[in-house]
């Protein structure tokens, strides 16, 4: 059976506009997020362009056939050989390059030596720190990819014929529940399937991308500070709170020790964290943050799906539809009251809160309430699942949050 791939056309823009030009295009994201898939449909549109297939030399550093390529010097005489041998441009594509040591200067020796366009992926933040930014700085591209949007989610079910006898509230459903790496439609959309495949990438992620490339001793530490983050996903907290938490288990663990192993798993991907913003003092907070997760789904896969955490999740499906399209976001603090998200692109700022249901006036008060404190005139919208939207108080947007997921 042919795997049928499905193009993300959104990702394919954004690197299509750099081909043959001069920067290295680098892709990040977690693992299992479309990576490859997209690096390969880039190959297609090379060929389409009449590109010669032995002008593309793609290597995949996952596979056990390349695991002599493991340094700088024997990556960069293999393709250095291959160039030699090749007539014209050379496209060169390295996926999961961060399993070579030393490829940053491979990666900025081959543009210099040879003609060439160079595309790169990793499934880890520490690729484009420390000796990189020395070599390459002023001479990549970043592009983000991220597990799927809501509205990509549709796109994969209905070209899968998963849709079939569910209406777009039930698909959402399963959307929360399931999350949006796009292998899990390559199966049986229910939790019987789905939850061993997410459990065996969590694995995956937590041992390759964060123990072993931090060299973490402590795995179920560890284990229990990735559970305490699931557990308050959309809640304020601090790295003394992770620490007063596990001290009240039986384990002393130093601020400095957890920040460290939030830092791990921010780089893997696997955690986003958001930092408050005082919007009177117009100045980012040091302290007391919130953290998302990158796939919702993993988190489901290890605790269970449970509907009483609803708002916190629902935050986390805004939040990365807001990095999605391209935002900083950061927590609001306005006096004492907190405003979920301040999404700042360039000159454009959005406020926004996210509620589950505006079920009664006190819920509209907390809701609409920190907004309306806001003094300047940038947009303002609460997001909710009422079915009903649209009503403004004044001039704050009320807005059905599947609406706004669908919207660009």
């Amino acid at each position: 059976m042919i795997k049928q791939i499905i193009r993300r056309e959104g990702y394919l823009e954004k690197i299509r506009i750099f081909i043959d030009k001069p920067v290295i295009k680098i892709i990040t994201g977690m693992r299992r997020s479309g990576k490859s898939v997209i690096l390969s449909l880039i190959r297609e549109e090379l060929l389409e362009r009449k590109i010669e297939g032995e002008r593309i030399l793609y290597l995949n550093f996952e596979s056990q056939s390349l695991s002599n390529l493991a340094t700088m010097e024997v990556l960069y005489d293999y393709v250095t050989e291959y160039a030699a041998k090749t007539a014209g441009r050379l496209y060169i594509m390295l996926d999961e390059v961060q399993r070579v040591g030393g490829w940053e200067r491979a990666a900025a020796s081959f543009p210099v030596d040879f003609d060439c366009d160079l595309y790169i992926t990793g499934s880890n933040a520490d690729l484009l720190s420390g000796e990189f930014h020395t070599l390459l700085a002023g001479r990549f591209v970043e592009i983000p990819v991220y597990p799927l949007s809501f509205a990509e989610h549709l796109v994969f079910t209905k070209a899968k014929r998963e849709d079939e006898g569910k209406d777009q509230n039930r698909q959402f459903l399963d959307f929360l529940q399931f999350g949006g790496l796009p292998g899990i439609h390559e199966m049986d959309i229910n939790s019987e399937a789905v939850f061993p495949y997410l459990t065996d990438i969590y694995n995956s992620v937590l041992l390759k991308d964060v123990i072993a490339r931090h060299r973490i001793r402590d795995i179920e530490l560890l284990e229990r500070i990735v559970k305490f983050l699931m557990d308050n996903v959309g809640n304020i907290f601090s790295a003394k709170s992770i620490g007063d938490f596990l001290k009240n288990q039986g384990r002393r663990l130093s601020v400095e020790t957890v920040y460290n192993y939030l830092t791990a798993l921010e780089h893997a991907f696997l955690i986003r964290k958001v930092s408050r913003y005082d919007i009177k003092g117009k100045r980012q907070l040091e302290t007391q943050e919130k953290y998302f997760f990158e796939d919702f789904g993993l988190k489901h896969a290890i605790l269970g799906y449970h509907e009483d955490t609803i708002s916190g999740l629902l935050e986390n499906v805004v939040f990365m539809e807001l990095k999605r399209r391209g935002f900083q976001v950061y927590i609001g603090q306005q006096d004492h009251r907190e405003v979920d998200f301040i999404a700042i692109r360039r000159e454009e700022k959005l406020y926004i809160q996210v509620a589950y249901l505006l079920a009664d006036a006190s819920v509209v008060e907390r809701e609409f309430g920190p907004l309306m404190a806001i003094p300047d005139h940038y947009p303002k919208l609460v997001l909710s699942l009422d079915p009903i939207w649209g009503y403004n108080k004044e001039g704050i947007i009320r807005k059905n949050l599947i609406d706004f997921l669908l919207n660009l």
